[in-house]
Order: structure tokens, then C-alpha cells, then sequence
């Protein structure tokens, strides 16, 4: 496709604003990403993704995206030793969802593969990536001090950055500039402040609350390559044990709306008891720490709806968890950022007029199926607080049906899978064929030796 303009400014380095670069630099004869941090060379964590010490996984959608926008990135993650969950064998996971446990044998036949990098791994492959293409910089070590408007200001003609070594301040030109900053971005009252008015926002007071501990663990310990239990009524804890690259784990128990994990590896440990099975709670147990333990704490999912703004200013555009952010539970930021980086794509072959209100769109459209799933998932438990209509009680309990069917009825849970990991919409749910088995009459689950003893009592 030829150039549309001539330089775009991205403003934040993080997943959604690497692919956002990516995408821009077909489009634009230069791309500037500015990023506060002081970026590292390789995988190391750094102080503005704060999440990235805890438990990640990309969904399958995020992975089909990442290969489609950088070809031979699944190559790049099998070559550092990231494991792979291919879904052909069951026994390799421990999933508990709503209180339901994924079948403990059999395989599904089309759901691709789960990667399971650490989070800085998979962040310092995609920016070595983004950084080697030519028409691309990356100005590390640089705040962003204002965004730059016409005389007009009904356009945004660049922004302002400073360094941190010192000297002053310089404004970037550019034709488009896509603001990835995050939660804490400043754009709602950069855009109130121009006239344009704040975007209304849907939020849900989740409290969650993690503690997690970097594991050291020898190859072959466990069968398992993740087992992941969410919460349920009356107990709004859980916990997440994945495999990563050279034998590393990320251990991981949260707590949701005040109910607070301790910070030691024994007592998290003990805090999972009756969550996991107890031979993987052994493992973590035995296994050797790496680092301290790390604590994170997230107050509320937040969705600034821009897509329902009348007006908004030209040449500028919002991505990622500046648009919105999900309880961390459910692992879709990274495959949600994706899918916005593909919106924006999609949006820019039809040209620049008109772009703001066709991104927006289009970008709500993933941000709405995800949002569904986690809001609906957390307003299952009675303890969060918000407000439950009558179409969102009876989608919870087809979805609980749903997932009681998973545990032994292989096609439904293939279908459940596919839909939660952002490959099929959730209207694949509602087909004839899934919901005549959901609504069957329900039969008994899996033998008791994969399900934990005495779950409930965390917490």
C-alpha cells in the first residue's frame, strides 16, 4: 500500500504501542516511538510495566496476529525455548474456570498452540523486532511533556518530549500521533481541555490484589505445563502456575474485592491449598525462588469509550490500556492490544478522513467481546460490586452450563476455548449444536484424583 503520510508518532513502547508501530511504519514514511523507561537490549523487566512480573500468556488470536504483523515470531519464541501448549493432550493442563475442571485426557483438534513466554521475553522479541525495521526509531529516556494542536485546534500536529539526560524540550512534527501510554493516560483531559469533551467511561471495582513469586524448577517436575484456577462465588481468590522459557515458573495467587494474599512463597503456597492439586502445589513448594516476591495491585477495570464520542481531534488516535484495561485474570491485555493494532491497520487502508471515528469503531468491537467476558466473569461474584442486568444473569448462567459441559463433553470445550482465547465470537456459543449439550441434563465430572481436595478454603 503506498504512504499515506509522512511521520507518526507513537507515544509508548509497550505491547499495544510496539505493534501500533509496526503497523504505522508500511503507512508512513517515518515512525517515532517515545517511551519513558530507558528500554533494555534484551528480556528484562522495567519499572513501566509493572505487571510484567507476574503470570502472562498470549491467546490464541494474539500469537496469529503477532505472526501475521512479524513473520517468524512464533520462530523466534520456539528458539528461545518457550513452551507451547498444543491442546492435543489435556493431561498437560489443569484448568479450573467457574469452578469447573478441564478434562483431565483427550484433545482438541483445531486450537492453536498457547505460548507461554515470560512477559519480558516476549516484549524484548517484539521490540527487536519493531526496532530493525529501517523507517522506525525508538527515543528511549524521554517524557512526554504536552501534545502539540494547530491554531485551530481541531488537529494534532505532534508532541512534545524531553530527555532525561537533560537539554530541552523537543516537538516531534508528525501527521498522526497514536497515544499508547496506558492506564494513566493524560488524553481524556488533554481532549477536555480542547473542547472536545471527556469520554464517558464503564468501570467495574475489581480490587484484585497478586502476589507472585519467579520459580527455578528442573524439566520434567510436574506433567502440567499450566494450571490456572479462577475464582467462584464465595471464595473471589485463585491462583496460576505457567511454564516458562529455561525451566522458569511464575507462581501466582490473587485475591479479589479486599481479599488479600500474603507475600511469602510458604503462605502463598498455603493460600493456594485446595485450589490446585496437591502434587503441583508440592512442586512449588520444592521448586527454588528467583528474585523476591512481587506484589501488584489493580483497583478497577476501566473502559474510556471514545468510539461514542461525537467530535474528536484529527491526527490522533488512542490504543491499548489507554482505551481500556481488564482485570488481569483473564490475560486478554496483550491479544486485545493486538487486535487493536489490526483495527488501526484495517482503518488506515480506507485513508485518513474520517479516521478517528472508524478506528474507534472498529477498535471497540474486540475491546467489547473481551470486556463482556471479564465484566460478565467478575460480576458473578457476588462480593464485586456493580450492576447485574436480567441479559447478563441468564448469559452467566448459560456460560456456567456451558463450562459444566466442558468438563467432560470434548467439542464443547473445544468451542468454549476458542471463543475465550478471542477465536471465535461468543456467538459460537449459542449455536444449536453447543447449546443442546450445555442444556442437557448435567453429568458427573472427572474422577476426583484431578480435582483438588477441599477447594473453597482459601482465602
Amino acid at each position: 500500500m503506498d504512504r499515506i503520510g509522512g511521520r507518526a508518532v507513537v507515544l509508548g513502547a509497550s505491547m499495544g504501542g510496539l505493534l501500533a508501530a509496526r503497523v504505522l511504519a508500511d503507512l508512513y514514511d517515518s515512525v517515532t516511538v517515545v517511551e519513558r523507561d530507558v528500554l533494555p537490549d534484551g528480556a528484562a523487566n522495567r519499572r513501566g510495566v509493572p505487571q510484567g512480573r507476574h503470570v502472562h500468556a498470549l491467546l490464541g488470536r494474539g500469537t496469529g496476529i503477532l505472526e501475521e504483523l512479524l513473520p517468524g515470531i512464533t520462530g523466534d519464541l520456539d528458539a528461545a525455548g518457550v513452551p507451547a501448549l498444543d491442546y492435543t493432550d489435556m493431561s498437560k493442563m489443569y484448568l479450573c474456570l467457574g469452578g469447573h475442571p478441564s478434562m483431565p485426557s483427550g484433545g482438541f483438534k483445531n486450537v492453536p498452540s498457547l505460548y507461554m513466554p515470560s512477559r519480558p521475553l516476549l516484549e524484548g522479541l517484539v521490540r527487536r523486532r519493531v526496532r530493525a525495521i529501517p523507517n522506525v526509531t525508538v527515543l528511549d529516556g524521554h517524557d512526554l511533556i504536552d501534545i502539540v494542536t494547530n491554531a485551530s485546534r481541531d488537529r494534532i500536529i505532534g508532541a512534545r518530549v524531553r530527555p532525561h539526560h537533560g537539554g530541552g524540550d523537543e516537538v516531534l512534527t508528525a501527521d498522526l500521533v497514536v497515544d499508547s501510554t496506558g492506564r494513566g493516560s493524560r488524553t481524556p483531559a488533554f481532549v477536555e481541555g480542547l473542547g472536545y469533551g471527556r469520554p464517558a467511561e464503564e468501570s467495574v471495582s475489581v480490587r484484585v490484589i497478586y502476589s507472585s513469586q519467579l520459580l527455578h524448577m528442573p524439566a520434567h517436575t510436574i506433567d502440567e505445563m499450566i494450571a490456572l484456577v479462577s475464582p467462584v462465588p464465595g471464595r473471589p481468590t485463585g491462583m496460576a502456575l505457567i511454564g516458562y522459557e529455561n525451566d522458569m515458573w511464575g507462581f501466582t495467587v490473587f485475591g479479589m474485592a479486599g481479599h488479600e494474599p500474603p507475600g511469602e512463597l510458604s503462605e502463598m503456597v498455603d493460600f493456594a491449598a485446595g485450589l490446585a492439586p496437591r502434587h503441583v502445589l508440592e512442586a512449588v513448594r520444592a521448586a527454588t525462588p528467583v528474585a523476591d516476591v512481587c506484589r501488584f495491585r489493580y483497583p478497577e477495570s476501566r473502559w474510556r469509550r471514545y468510539d461514542q464520542m461525537r467530535r474528536f481531534p484529527d491526527g490522533f488516535l488512542v490504543l491499548g490500556d489507554a482505551i481500556c484495561s481488564f482485570n488481569p485474570i483473564y490475560g486478554q491485555g496483550m491479544t486485545v492490544a493486538a487486535l487493536q493494532a489490526k483495527a488501526l491497520q484495517d482503518s488506515l487502508r480506507a485513508g485518513t478522513a474520517g479516521l478517528a471515528r472508524r478506528y474507534f469503531r472498529a477498535a471497540a468491537e474486540p475491546i467489547g467481546v473481551a470486556w463482556q467476558f471479564a465484566v460478565g466473569g467478575d460480576l458473578s461474584l457476588p462480593e464485586v460490586e456493580g450492576h447485574r442486568s436480567l441479559s447478563m444473569k441468564l448469559m452467566g448462567r448459560y456460560v456456567d452450563r456451558v463450562q459444566a459441559a466442558s468438563e467432560h463433553d470434548v467439542d464443547v470445550a473445544e468451542q468454549f476455548i476458542r471463543v475465550v482465547g478471542l477465536l471465535d465470537p461468543p456467538q459460537r456459543l449459542l449455536h444449536p449444536r453447543i447449546a443442546l449439550r450445555a442444556l442437557s441434563p448435567r453429568r458427573r465430572s472427572h474422577p476426583a484424583e484431578r480435582v483438588p481436595v477441599a477447594e473453597g478454603t482459601a482465602g
